[in-house]
């Protein structure tokens, strides 16, 4: 499991203003569930100065998303809008004592929540959709321009970084060449090289798990959840790993449960978090995989 701060764990177990605000006049929704992470962000602002009174969140996340929301929520109130926007996703890591590498995407979103709050505030337009062609990593919906941004904000230097602080690439691996390229442009402007296979930022080269390793520890994992799944009549079994991409079966009330996607998001976080790395958890019948691919 990855090591949490004291700040990030308290922030976790007894969140600060989490709920719906009464009363809020800048609304700010980013990321979705379908991707593992959503966050609103709902602001009170003073029309005469300007200054938050209030912020409240509602966040469908991990402990790191959680934590941050509550972060920045702490953070940003008495400021004045100009002075909220100034706020990064490092000082919202700061704030809680440091996240894991793998968890700085939770302060990104933060931030991108924030701005489209204040955005709404002031009748502005944001928007996260991506125009034709700037869609980058697809598992994620993660486009050109945050990865961009990112990079930027956060002096990144290597596909790992990108992917810990965004989630491009975290997925089935295809876009790390366009990271690679966002990369190679983006370092040029501050007179860098980009080199492949450069260690993730201000970190060594973690020591991998060797498949059967890794496939043990994901058996591990579903064992785990079983017991839980079978006490109201379902179940789970592991049909196939490819490479970031986990196969599982659900079995008896688990299939076609209109909880069922959730269920899977919350497995698949739990996957995230014992292993290490993003990953994509599928559902899929016992035996169509092997089938599939014996009969094309």
């Amino acid at each position: 499991m990855w090591d949490y701060s004291d700040k990030v764990k308290e922030h976790f177990f007894q969140p600060r203003n989490a709920g719906v605000l009464e009363g809020a006049n800048g609304v700010g929704d980013v990321g979705s569930i379908s991707c593992g992470d959503a966050l609103r962000l709902m602001l009170k602002v003073e029309p005469e100065t300007d200054i938050i009174l209030d912020a409240h969140f509602q966040t469908f996340g991990c402990g790191s998303a959680i934590a941050s929301s509550s972060a920045l929520t702490e953070m940003i109130k008495g400021k004045t809008l100009d002075e909220a926007l100034k706020v990064s996703n490092q000082d919202i890591a700061d704030y809680l004592d440091g996240l894991p590498p793998e968890k700085m995407h939770c302060s990104v979103m933060g931030r991108e929540a924030l701005q489209a709050a204040v955005a709404n505030y002031r009748g502005e337009v944001w928007s996260d959709d991506h125009e034709e062609g700037a869609l980058v990593c697809k598992c994620f919906a993660i486009d050109a321009v945050l990865i961009e941004d990112t990079i930027r904000a956060n002096n990144l230097c290597s596909v790992q970084d990108v992917t810990n602080y965004t989630k491009a690439g975290g997925g089935c691996s295809s876009c790390h060449e366009g990271i690679e390229e966002i990369l190679v442009k983006v370092m040029a402007e501050r007179g860098e090289n980009f080199k492949p296979g450069t260690p993730a930022k201000e970190e060594a080269a973690p020591a991998g798990m060797t498949n059967l390793q890794r496939i043990r520890k994901i058996e591990t994992v579903l064992e785990s959840i079983r017991p839980q799944l079978k006490r109201d009549g379902g179940d789970i079994e592991l049909v196939d790993v490819d490479g970031k991409t986990i196969y599982v079966n659900m079995k008896g009330a688990c299939s076609g449960c209109q909880m069922e996607a959730l269920t899977l998001q919350g497995i698949q976080q739990k996957l995230m978090e014992e292993l290490k790395e993003f990953i994509k958890i599928v559902p899929t019948k016992a035996g169509a995989l092997s089938r599939a691919t014996c009969h094309p």
